[in-house]
């Protein structure tokens, strides 16, 4: 069984909002066994409306529709349906009592147009919406399912969880999706396809390979496909394991884990402190750790030295070799990593100093140039990058590398 998803709203098309429904919505239907094909995004014109259920009718067996529900005259969706079905709109009485009830519990007066909330297609099974006032609906119709539900997305994941998956749950001839992976550090996306090509063509039909690059980090997703789960998942686990064997030094975790949360791991189970002295990532590294629960156990904390200033006064960095060598260089990176870990006490330390760009470059230090140093049980050890020439991708590929390069620190003195 396929399923496509169709977002509505003129809001996602001039990138105000971003359509964070289609992804959960996509999980959702991985789980119990439906086969997601497309989502597409149009405007609150009827034709974008209409032209996009004509396509999706061809593609999948059920289309899932989300906004474009509201009571002002922008919100065109449940006008459109009723035209394409050839059917009509009534004010369900339910409904009304549901969305009068709303606004009689905030104190808010009750408009007319508050009143067209409770408008509901004659063709459809309507789908209680208890977190607010637009309802869902459900139409078996033109041999598909179409599943329409507003656009907020607090209200459509309750209807999701409470009305639409269990009703999809119980329809038959549904497949089972398995899908498992792990991610490598270190190692290229082209460099990995050369190590797995034969692993690849010996992959049955079925199973398929993807590769997932992101800044240094390569996730590896097996997904299968097939009738029986239980069976599935045993064949999925052992072609996983052969991949294991063929990329285990680049191996960073497995299953659908982050860098970040192996790292955390790692340093939580061997009792390790880390710290960070920070310059072009501006914090970010220090984000990124604090973003994850627990990291309270293992982070004590970090300097963002932006100026020659603050890295001699918090981190100790020499202020002769910032003259002589400059603020992006090999000594001052390992000056930094050495610092925080003295001046923070901790077992271990990243230090990034770099220029993120746009400006900032010179003949022999262009944009993108960064310094990465790890201090350990041992001492420091530092590395130079050579990024691009964009602001945004240089910081988030320098936090992405500092990790990369603790892991493997780790990986040598520790596991």
């Amino acid at each position: 069984m396929t399923a496509e998803i169709i977002t509505i709203g003129d809001e996602i098309l001039i990138g105000q909002i971003v359509d964070t429904n289609s992804a959960w919505i996509a999980n959702q239907l991985n789980l119990i066994g439906i086969e997601l094909v497309q989502i597409s995004s149009v405007a609150d014109k009827s034709k974008a409306i209409t032209e996009a259920l004509d396509l999706a009718i061809n593609r999948a067996d059920v289309i899932l529709c989300t906004g474009g529900l509201g009571p002002t005259k922008d919100d065109v969706t449940k006008k459109t349906l009723a035209d394409y079905f050839s059917t009509t709109l009534y004010r369900d009485e339910q409904v009304l009592a549901h969305v009068t009830a709303i606004f009689k519990k905030f104190n808010r007066p009750m408009l007319e147009v508050n009143n067209k909330q409770a408008d509901v297609l004659a063709n459809a099974t309507v789908l209680h919406n208890e977190t607010g006032t637009a309802p869902g609906m459900w139409i078996n119709e033109k041999g598909r399912i179409f599943v329409i539900m507003p656009g907020v997305p607090s209200e459509m994941k309750y209807l999701m969880e409470y009305e639409v998956l269990p009703r999809l749950k119980n329809i038959p001839g549904k497949s089972a999706i398995v899908h498992q992976s792990l991610l490598t550090a270190g190692l290229g996306e082209s460099f990995l396809a050369e190590k797995l090509a034969s692993f690849e063509e010996s992959l049955p039909t079925h199973i398929h390979l993807a590769y997932l690059p992101k800044y240094g980090q390569v996730k590896l997703r097996l997904t299968g496909f097939g009738t029986d789960g239980t069976s599935l998942e045993k064949e999925v686990s052992t072609y996983l394991a052969t991949i294991e064997k063929l990329v285990k030094p680049y191996i960073v975790g497995v299953g659908d884990i982050s860098l970040e949360q192996t790292l955390l791991e790692i340093m939580v189970n061997n009792g390790l402190s880390l710290s960070t002295a920070e310059s072009c990532t501006g914090g970010y590294i220090g984000h990124l750790l604090t973003s994850l629960p627990g990291s309270s156990v293992i982070f004590k904390g970090g300097a963002i030295t932006y100026s020659n200033e603050l890295k001699i006064s918090m981190l100790g960095v020499s202020e002769q070799s910032l003259i002589k060598y400059g603020a992006v260089s090999e000594q001052v990176a390992l000056e930094m990593a050495l610092g925080a870990q003295k001046q923070y006490a901790t077992d271990y330390s990243l230090a990034v100093t770099g220029i993120a760009g746009p400006d900032g470059g010179t003949a022999d230090k262009p944009v993108g140039t960064v310094w990465i140093a790890v201090a350990g049980k041992n001492g420091a050890k530092a590395k130079l990058f050579n990024f691009g020439k964009i602001r945004l991708p240089n910081i988030e590929r320098s936090a992405a590398n500092a990790l990369i390069m603790l892991f493997y620190l780790l990986k040598e003195e520790v596991t």
